[in-house]
């Protein structure tokens, strides 16, 4: 049994805390990698993993050899890549994680390119709007919209999204148009619930210089950017969204933009990843160009009195 391949496994194993998870990440039959584990058990003299019905996790002494491995690997795959043939340049997969919008309409058109400069780096993309453990589902680096709350998860911030506030020819017709945050009482809005909290997400707006926050009521609530959209071009209420991606239907004629002089803050975007020491290069070269391709379609506004 390859040491270092044992290790591999063994980390893989630990991070998605499944034997079957991992023997389909690393494309390997599920006994190779209950082997590999059996082989470092049995070298190492300690049990690494407790086995249940549902889940696998570290015992204690698993919980340091994981540490330890981890630092092992990321050291040498650093030190195997200042010795890697420069016309080669990186490879590998990486594995990236997030929103579908965003992904849809910014991210995969630009992707071409990105193989065009970087042809031997596979990217395993997850576009969601569920919120990822990165750990536990194995992603190497995600991009997050919002305020951040994680504070185990190294983020870069790239961009911003400018949002606004829309809402169908139909529920307009149906209910009025809001001239105001005071009028909104009046008024219903589709509802964004958090994976988080279970709870739906609060509407925000810059007002004097300070942040107002307002409950909003709803008879529909999702966790999904398409559904959120769908859900207002029905006329089933208000949405607060970013500009980018919905500015098309607004000069259509299909959405409306209600509120206009009323701002609501913008949605920061950041690049995050797990807290290690090292990044691998092809990893980091994904980081890099994502922050490059965020920031030019979303940049941020400096602020003239810093």
């Amino acid at each position: 049994m390859d040491h270092l391949q044992a290790m591999r496994v063994f980390v893989r194993v630990a991070q998605l805390g499944s034997f079957t998870k991992a023997a389909e990440q690393m494309q390997l039959p599920r006994p190779t990698v209950s082997n590999a584990i059996q082989y470092l058990e049995a070298h190492l003299r300690v049990r690494l993993l407790q086995r249940t019905t549902r889940r696998v996790a570290l015992t204690a002494e698993g919980a340091l050899y994981h540490a330890r491995c981890m630092q092992a690997l990321a050291d040498i795959d650093d030190a195997e890549s200042l010795f890697a043939d420069a016309s080669a340049g990186p490879r590998g997969a990486v594995r990236v994680d997030m929103p579908e919008r965003l992904a849809l309409h910014t991210v995969i058109p630009a992707l071409p390119d990105f193989f065009a400069r970087y042809p031997d780096i596979r990217i395993v993309l997850s576009a969601t709007d569920r919120l990822v453990d990165l750990i536990d589902d194995g992603i190497d680096c995600a991009l997050r919209v919002g305020t951040l709350r994680d504070q185990s998860l190294v983020a870069r911030r790239v961009g911003e999204f400018q949002q606004f506030h829309c809402a169908s020819p139909a529920y307009l017709e149906k209910h009025g148009v809001p001239r105001s945050p005071d009028d909104l009482a009046d008024h219903v809005a589709v509802g964004f619930f958090s994976n988080r909290t279970g709870r739906d997400l609060d509407w925000e707006f810059e007002e004097d210089g300070e942040l107002r926050t307002i409950t909003m009521r709803s008879s529909v609530s999702v966790n999904s950017a398409h559904a959120y959209l769908g859900c207002c071009l029905a006329g089933l209420g208000l949405i607060q969204a970013p500009r980018a991606s919905i500015e098309p239907l607004v000069a259509s004629g299909q959405l409306i933009e209600v509120l206009q002089d009323w701002k609501a803050p913008p949605l920061p975007a950041s690049i995050v990843f797990p807290q290690q020491r090292h990044l691998a290069p092809r990893v980091r070269i994904v980081i890099d160009w994502m922050a490059e391709l965020l920031g030019a379609a979303y940049p941020q506004k400096v602020d003239a009195n810093s």
